[in-house]
C-alpha cells in the first residue's frame, strides 16, 4: 500500500520523492496481565506503545509494537532498517526521547542523519575537535567542554562496524544490542568509543542546529507530520474507547496493523480524490503557495465512522484517471 501511494502521486502536486521521515511512539491503553503491557510512568495507565515512521507526506512506512519501557532509539533504528517499502531514508526526525549520544554514533555508522528536536537546548555542550587549543573559539568558551578522543575511536573501529553490520543484517535486535551500550557498562572500550563518535557527531549536529534556520523549520515540520498522524488514530480506532481489548501479544500486532492499514487506506483515496481535483486548473489557479505547503493527504473530516457501509468488491472508484467522468 505504502509503495502504491508512492507511484500514485504526482510530483507536480506533492513534489518529489523524499527521503526523509519522523518516528515518534504513542501509548494505547491495553489490558492489563500479558507480556506487553506496563505502566507508563510519563502518560499513566497501563498499555503498550505503538512506534510510527511517518515520511514529510504524511505516508507512515513502518509501525512496530513494543512495552512502554521499551527503546525509542532501538525503534527508531529498527523502523529505518526494516520497513520494506521502496523509500531510502536518508534524514530522521526524531525528539529527544529518540536521539542518545548511542543513537547519533549508531545512525552514522548506519548510513542516515539523526535530526532531533532537542528541549533544555541551553544545557547542550560542544566538544573540542582536538586537543591542545585552549583558547581556540573564544566566542564558544561557555559551552565548550574536553576534546573528543579520536585514538579511542581508531582503535575500536571494526568493533564499531561489527555492531552497526549486525544490526543492518539483522542478526543483532536493536533493543537487545542497544542495553549493552548503556551507563551501566561505560568501562566498556567499545562503548566507551561508541560514544565518544556520538559525541562527535552529535557536536556536529548543534552547530548546524543552531546556525541554520531552515534546518530547525525542517525538524518541526517533519515531527509536526507524525503528530498529525497520531491524531488521527484516535479518530479511526475508537472501538472499545481505543483500548487493545486482548492479552494476546499477537492480537495487539494485529489491530496495529490492521490500524496501519486503515489508515494508508484512508490516505491512498485521500491522495486520488485531491489529484482529480486539482488537476482542474479553476482549483489550481486558487492555490497559494501557503495551500501547497500544509496539503496533506490525511484528511478525515469528511469521513463518517459510523453507520452502514455497501461494499461492492466488482466496483472501483473513478479516481484512477483525472479527466473520466464521475460515475
Amino acid at each position: 500500500m505504502v509503495d502504491a501511494i508512492f507511484a500514485a502521486r504526482r510530483p507536480e502536486i506533492w513534489g518529489e520523492g523524499t527521503t526523509a521521515c519522523a518516528s515518534d511512539s504513542k501509548k494505547f491503553a491495553a489490558w492489563d496481565q500479558n507480556l506487553l503491557t506496563e505502566w507508563h510512568v510519563r502518560y499513566g495507565g497501563p498499555g503498550v506503545m505503538i512506534s510510527w515512521h511517518v515520511e514529510r507526506r504524511a505516508v507512515c512506512i513502518h509501525s512496530q509494537l513494543e512495552a512502554c519501557s521499551s527503546s525509542e532509539v532501538a525503534a527508531m533504528i529498527e523502523g529505518v532498517l526494516r520497513h520494506c517499502t521502496q523509500m531510502t531514508v536518508e534524514k530522521h526526525y526524531v525528539d529527544s526521547h529518540g536521539q542518545s549520544e548511542v543513537a547519533f554514533a549508531f545512525t552514522r555508522l548506519l548510513g542516515f542523519r539523526l535530526l532531533p528536536r532537542l528541549k533544555h537546548l541551553k544545557r547542550q555542550r560542544l566538544y573540542r575537535p582536538e586537543a591542545g587549543q585552549p583558547d581556540a573559539y573564544p566566542n564558544l568558551q561557555p559551552v565548550l567542554t574536553r576534546p573528543i578522543d579520536w585514538d579511542l575511536i581508531r582503535r575500536q573501529y571494526d568493533e564499531l562496524v561489527k555492531y552497526a553490520t549486525a544490526l543492518r543484517l539483522g542478526t543483532a535486535d536493536a533493543e537487545a544490542l542497544l542495553r549493552r551500550f548503556t551507563r551501566a557498562n561505560v568501562q566498556h572500550p567499545t562503548y566507551t568509543a561508541m560514544a565518544e563518535l556520538g559525541k562527535a557527531q552529535k557536536t556536529l549536529f548543534l552547530c548546524q542546529y543552531l546556525s541554520s534556520e531552515p534546518l530547525r523549520r525542517e525538524i518541526h515540520e517533519g515531527l509536526n507530520v507524525i503528530e498529525n498522524w497520531n491524531s488521527a488514530n484516535g479518530f479511526i480506532f475508537y472501538g472499545r474507547g481505543g483500548e487493545f481489548a486482548t492479552n494476546r501479544p499477537e492480537q495487539q500486532e494485529v489491530a496495529m496493523l490492521c490500524l496501519h492499514l486503515t489508515q494508508l487506506a484512508l490516505e491512498f483515496v485521500n491522495v486520488l480524490m485531491l489529484q482529480r481535483l486539482l488537476a482542474a486548473p479553476d482549483w489550481a489557479d486558487q492555490m497559494t503557495p501557503a495551500d501547497w505547503r500544509a496539503l496533506t493527504p490525511l484528511l478525515y473530516h469528511h469521513v463518517t465512522p459510523y453507520g452502514a457501509f455497501a461494499l461492492d468488491l466488482a466496483a472501483r472508484l473513478p479516481l484512477d484517471d483525472p479527466a473520466e467522468p464521475a460515475a
